[in-house]
Formats: C-alpha cells, sequence, structure tokens
C-alpha cells in the first residue's frame, strides 16, 4: 500500500480513468450532503488563511487485472461518493463559467480536459470517472451536454442541478470557486492486488458501519474477490436483478431484514440486524461445498420469495391473498418459517393447496393471539426454530401438530378462548380492527367488499350524553351497557352514511335511507328486523360474530391419533400420564385445600397450566414456577426463584437451594389451612412474574 497526501485537481490530472466496480453501490449523497461540501469549498475560497482543506481518501487497485489498454484504469476501492461529487461540482463550475459569459482565470474546456475527460481518447476512455449502470449513463450525459437516458439517476441529476443553483445563486466570484476546489487535499490510497488485500481494507476504512449498509458490505464481500468476467456475470444475473425487485435498494433496510431472515433459515439462528455481515462472513467460511456462485444465487431464489411475501407480487392469486391478509397483520418475524416453506413449495415437496393451508394457519394463529392478547416476544423465536419440528414426507400434517403443540404464552388459543376473548375485546381500537371486519363481511362471500370505502359505525353511539331514548332502550344502567359494550364487537358496524346515522335513536338508524334495514351488507344483516338495541341484543350479535369468526380463522381438525404420533416422550421414553389418583395424600381436608389453592394459581394467567407428575403438581407456562408435593397434614411448595430474591416478610420461605428436594426452585414453604393461602398466592406471584418476565 502507497498512501500520500495530495491536491485534489493535481490528483484528477493527466490520462487516467477511474473505475467504479459494479460491485458498488449506487452513487448515493443527499443535498444535505452537497450542501456541506459546498459549504466547506466556499469557506476554503473566502478564507485566505485557509491553505488547504482536507475532503477524505481515495482508495484505488493501482495495477492488475485493469491494465488492459494504455489508459491507466484504477479500481476505486472507497472514495466513490466523495469524487462523483466533485466531478459534478467542476461540471457544474465549468457550465456557469460557460453561461456567464465572462472571462475568468479558468474556463469551461480547460475543466473539462483537466479535470473530467481524457481529451486524446475514444469510446469509454473518454471519460475518466466510469460509475455503475444508471450513474454512469446519467453522468456521461451531463458531460456530453447531451439528452438524459430513459432511466436516469436521481441523484446524479439532481446534486449536479443543486451545485449549478448554488454557484449561479451565491454571487460568489467563479474565480475565488476556482480557488476554493484548488485548496482541497485527499489522500491517495493506492493498493497492490498481489499484496494488498482490497476486502480487509474496505472493511477497516468503513468499520463504523455509518456509510455503508449491510447490503453494500455484503455485495463487496461476495464480488470483491471474483475476477472482473466472473463479477458482471453474477451481478448482472443475479445481483442487479435482486436490487431492483427491492426497489433498487433506496432503502437497504429491507435487504438488511432479507438477509437476516435468510440467515436464520440457513443457520437456524436469529442475527442481530447490526451483525447480518459478520453473521453471513461466517456462513459463507463455513459452507466448504458451496462455490460463490451457488450462495449468490441461492440469496437471489430466497430473495424472490420475500419480495412476493414482503409486497405481495405473487402471480397467483390464491396465495398472493392469504400473503396480504398475513402482511396486514404485520408479523415479519414468521418470514424465516414462510422462507423456508416457500421454497419447499417451489421445490414441489409441497402442494398448492397444502402451501394455501400452512399459511392460512399461520394467519389464524397470529391472529388468535393477537385477539388473546397473548404476548408477542416470542414469535420470533417460534417461527424461527418451528421448522425443525416437522416432518416433510407428511408436510401439512406435521406442521399443524408442531403448531398445537405449542403451550403457555406459545399457544394457539382453542375457539373457547378465541370466541370468549373477541366478543368481550374493544375491537374498535384494535390495530387489525378493518382487517377483522373485512375479513368477517367476505367470509365466503364472491362479490368482495372493500371496507376501505366504508366507515366504522357504532351502533350505540359513543356520545356519553346519549338521547332519551337511547337511555330507555339501554335500562336504568345504561351508564354501565355503554362503558363495557360501547367499542366491542357486538356493537359495530360498516356504513357509508356515519354523518347520517350520527346518535339517532336505534329505529330511526335501522329505517331511515342507508340505515341497517336498507343495507347490503352481512355485518347489517339482522339488524333491521330489530326493534330494540340493548345489552342482550349486543352480546347475540357478539357472540354470533364469535361463531363465525372461529370459521374464519379455524383452529386446525387434528385426530389424537396424529397428536400422538409427534408427541415427545418422556424421560424414560415411554409416554406416562399421571393423575390426581397418583396421589393418594389428596383427600378430605387435604383435597379442599388444593382445590382451592391450585384455582388460585391457575386464574394468574390463562396461560397456566397444571401437570400431575409422579411425585409433585406441577404448576408452569413454560417451565414450573411451583410445584406442590401432597403430604398428610400439609401441602408442600416448590417455588422456582432464587431464595435471595423472594421477598417474604413473614419469614417463612426455607432454603433448599443444598437440600435433594422434590420440585423445582429453592425456595420452599408449607401450607397446611385454608388461611395461609393469602399469603402463599403473594410468594407464588413473585416465582409466577419472574418466569414470565423472563420469558
Amino acid at each position: 500500500m502507497k498512501a500520500v497526501e495530495t491536491n485534489l485537481l493535481k490528483f484528477l490530472q493527466g490520462t487516467k480513468q477511474f473505475i467504479i466496480p459494479i460491485y458498488q453501490r449506487k452513487y448515493s449523497w443527499t443535498i444535505n450532503q452537497c450542501r456541506q461540501l459546498w459549504n466547506d469549498i466556499v469557506r476554503a475560497a473566502e478564507d485566505n488563511k485557509v491553505k488547504g482543506h482536507f475532503v477524505g481518501s481515495i482508495v484505488y487497485i493501482e495495477r492488475g487485472l485493469y491494465q488492459i489498454s494504455s489508459v491507466p484504469q484504477l479500481l476505486i476501492i472507497d472514495g466513490q461518493q466523495r469524487m462523483t461529487t466533485l466531478a459534478l461540482f467542476l461540471l457544474a463550475l465549468g457550465k456557469a463559467i460557460e453561461e456567464s459569459g465572462q472571462t475568468w482565470d479558468i474556463t469551461k474546456k480547460k475543466i473539462m480536459n483537466y479535470y473530467l475527460v481524457n481529451i486524446e481518447e475514444e469510446g469509454d476512455l473518454y471519460h475518466k470517472l466510469i460509475l455503475t449502470k444508471s450513474d454512469k449513463d446519467t453522468l456521461i450525459s451531463l458531460i456530453s451536454d447531451k439528452k438524459l437516458p430513459e432511466e436516469y439517476s436521481l441523484r446524479v441529476y439532481e446534486n449536479f442541478n443543486y451545485f449549478l443553483d448554488a454557484i449561479k445563486s451565491s454571487g460568489i466570484d467563479l474565480n475565488k470557486l476556482n480557488e476554493g476546489i484548488s485548496k482541497l487535499i485527499v489522500v491517495d490510497i493506492s493498493l497492490d492486488r498481489d499484496h494488498d488485500n482490497p476486502q480487509l481494507i474496505f472493511e477497516s476504512l468503513n468499520s463504523t458501519g455509518l456509510d455503508l449498509s449491510q447490503a453494500d458490505l455484503i455485495r463487496n464481500f461476495v464480488l470483491m474477490k471474483l475476477e472482473p468476467k466472473e463479477q458482471t456475470e453474477l451481478y448482472t444475473e443475479y445481483w442487479y436483478p435482486m436490487e431492483r425487485s427491492f426497489g433498487n435498494l433506496n432503502d437497504s433496510a429491507i435487504f438488511d431484514r432479507f438477509m437476516r431472515d435468510y440467515l436464520t433459515v440457513k443457520t437456524g439462528k436469529i442475527p442481530n440486524i447490526q451483525d447480518v455481515y459478520s453473521v453471513f462472513k461466517d456462513y459463507v467460511y463455513q459452507q466448504n461445498g458451496q462455490s460463490v456462485h451457488e450462495i449468490v444465487e441461492d440469496i437471489y431464489q430466497f430473495s424472490k420469495y420475500f419480495v412476493n411475501l414482503a409486497f405481495q407480487t405473487e402471480k397467483d392469486k390464491g396465495i398472493n391473498q392469504v400473503l396480504e391478509d398475513i402482511n396486514t397483520l404485520k408479523v415479519d418475524v414468521s418470514y424465516p418459517f414462510l422462507l423456508e416453506v416457500y421454497e419447499d413449495f417451489v421445490q414441489e415437496k409441497l402442494s398448492r393447496e397444502n402451501f394455501i393451508s400452512i399459511l392460512k394457519l399461520v394467519e389464524a394463529y397470529v391472529f388468535r393471539r393477537a385477539i388473546c392478547g397473548v404476548p408477542t416476544n416470542s414469535l420470533n423465536k417460534t417461527f424461527a426454530t418451528i421448522s425443525k419440528e416437522i416432518d416433510k414426507s407428511n408436510y401439512l400434517e406435521s406442521t399443524i401438530v408442531a403448531f398445537l403443540m405449542k403451550d403457555s404464552h406459545r399457544r394457539f388459543p382453542k375457539n373457547e378462548e378465541f370466541r370468549n376473548e373477541l366478543s368481550v375485546k374493544d375491537v374498535y381500537n384494535f390495530r387489525s380492527r378493518n382487517y377483522l371486519l373485512r375479513k368477517l363481511e367476505n367470509f365466503n362471500r364472491k362479490e368482495i367488499v372493500d371496507i376501505e370505502s366504508y366507515t366504522i359505525e357504532h351502533i350505540m353511539p359513543q356520545n356519553p350524553n346519549l338521547s332519551a331514548e337511547w337511555r330507555l332502550d339501554l335500562g336504568v344502567d345504561w351508564e354501565e351497557v355503554q362503558n363495557t359494550y360501547l367499542h366491542t364487537l357486538g356493537n359495530l358496524s360498516l356504513t357509508r352514511y356515519n354523518s347520517e346515522l350520527s346518535d339517532k335513536p336505534f329505529i330511526v338508524k335501522r329505517d331511515m335511507d342507508g340505515g341497517f334495514a336498507d343495507s347490503p351488507l352481512r355485518l347489517n344483516k339482522g339488524l333491521g328486523k330489530l326493534s330494540v338495541w340493548n345489552k342482550d341484543e349486543i352480546t347475540k350479535r357478539a357472540s354470533s360474530l364469535a361463531d363465525q369468526a372461529v370459521k374464519v380463522w379455524e383452529y386446525p381438525n387434528i385426530s389424537d391419533e396424529a397428536l400422538s404420533k409427534y408427541s415427545k416422550k418422556g424421560s424414560e421414553g415411554e409416554n406416562i400420564t399421571y393423575t390426581i389418583v397418583d396421589h393418594p395424600e389428596l383427600q378430605g381436608e387435604m383435597m379442599a385445600l388444593f382445590e382451592e389453592l391450585s384455582k388460585r394459581i391457575c386464574n394468574l394467567d390463562s396461560s397456566v397450566r397444571m401437570e400431575f407428575k409422579k411425585l409433585y403438581i406441577a404448576f408452569k407456562m413454560t417451565t414450573n414456577f411451583v410445584d406442590i408435593v401432597p403430604q398428610k397434614s400439609r401441602l408442600r411448595l416448590s417455588l422456582n426463584v432464587d431464595f435471595h430474591e423472594i421477598n417474604d416478610p413473614k419469614g417463612i420461605c426455607k432454603d433448599v437451594s443444598n437440600l435433594g428436594r422434590w420440585g423445582n426452585g429453592d425456595v420452599e414453604i408449607g401450607v397446611s389451612s385454608a388461611n395461609e393461602i393469602e399469603y402463599a398466592m403473594f410468594l407464588i406471584k413473585q416465582s409466577y412474574e419472574k418466569q414470565r418476565d423472563d420469558e
């Protein structure tokens, strides 16, 4: 490596050509960055005390594969953004000089011939700076003063015009501006391909991660080491089409997210979004049997699935509709699982019908959990690992079983829980409210209703000052009814006559033009036959819609035989089921005490479940938080919490961390009578909350 500080204009002079490699990112400097450069040049121009202003380094490969002509061709490793911007400034200065009609110390012709073109050369060699793709054609058009290409680079064109406008509107002497840019200093760093490692140098120059996205780093890592011909082939065949499908990576965050999901599929672990590049490098180094070409081809293939998922571009309308529904629920964490299933569908390991069934299974799983308020913080791990539980020779059945066997905070809510929660939930303020009403309205309907053109209607009005007619219909406890049921499913509908319906009495809302009796919507079916709207009718309608919801977001039917086929075996290799009869100590007073205490524990949360073991009864979410060992005169409880963490004002807890006990945990207490239950629950809640928070 050779590094030397030099004047920018001197660096640009002479016959040479700077080539931006095909794998480098597009020109991306914004107006704000151009404004900063403009301010620096103006400051250098107007302050005689400023002898030089450093604008960064230019790193390039000095010789090797790119020495194919009499013109030295320098492959830019770092500095393309500032080089392009400085070229645009010089081009704008030359145009401003020409248009001014005055004589200056420098001419447009000199600027062009010294810094922007190789005057004695022809074709591509004529231009000193060769950018990539549309950037290249746009810069050449500006230099040649020709019409822009059809797909031109907006950034190149906008920034050129920014500098041209700034020069003209500033009123600054153009000789002064020429002096200002003459003071710019760069560090000229030339590499030798035979002795230097361009990739390592590139990484070290961008180690802060501020300038380059994970996408930039990955692309450069994959393509930088290849021969030019193979670079061009891979970039043209795979990488460039992939970039275009991601919107030309104007927002690289989407591509970074895709690479995280891709690596999750390939490694079974979820990398931090900031570590995607380093994890990708480790992954590539471990693929001893795969060439770079095969890895890039695989990334490209998975990117097509991701784009279909994220942007709903699947050509099969039936599949695309389910993808739209899933994306409405904003469940990006499911992508690693869906990418793998998508790949299996494309590879014909899975039929179209079964693929759609699995997509709908995911949709129902996510939506039911949202309605039931099940915490979502574990969903990413669930979707990252669930494919390991699937037997792909019996794809659909084993996938259903994998979801149904999730428990606690990973559970698939059953019909009763889903129906009950949906009936009482505040769905008006629910994020997926419109999705819920759309799916209910259009269930089994061929003529799809666009509910986005409708507004939400509260049948019982929101106005806290209800009219006398409404108070009479709702009864003496009308305020409680309104507070309890206002935003629930039973009281919500759709209309295009919201302002006309307003707070009018129910009968008026029913019979007016566009009212409930006149509505073509299925959600309003039955309202036209009612003479009163009150608590009973709201709960009846909620129950009816909840029954329909159970069909829309189905809980999969599967036989007990299939469940048992995939169920996990016990630690001794046998499926052993214990029941309460295996605990003979539970009789009489001890049974009554146990029933009361177990009821209180289970009521802590709907995710808590009770399991009978051989020597104790476990209460758990994911793992046990309290175990009960029945004894003749008391219930011995083990709390799964460190002894030093327990808050025990009465001092009844015993430290059993070094003792052999049945049950899980370091804290032991005894309960021998009903009046001790309240304090026992105070201690049990601490263990429960610790496990819940840890999860």
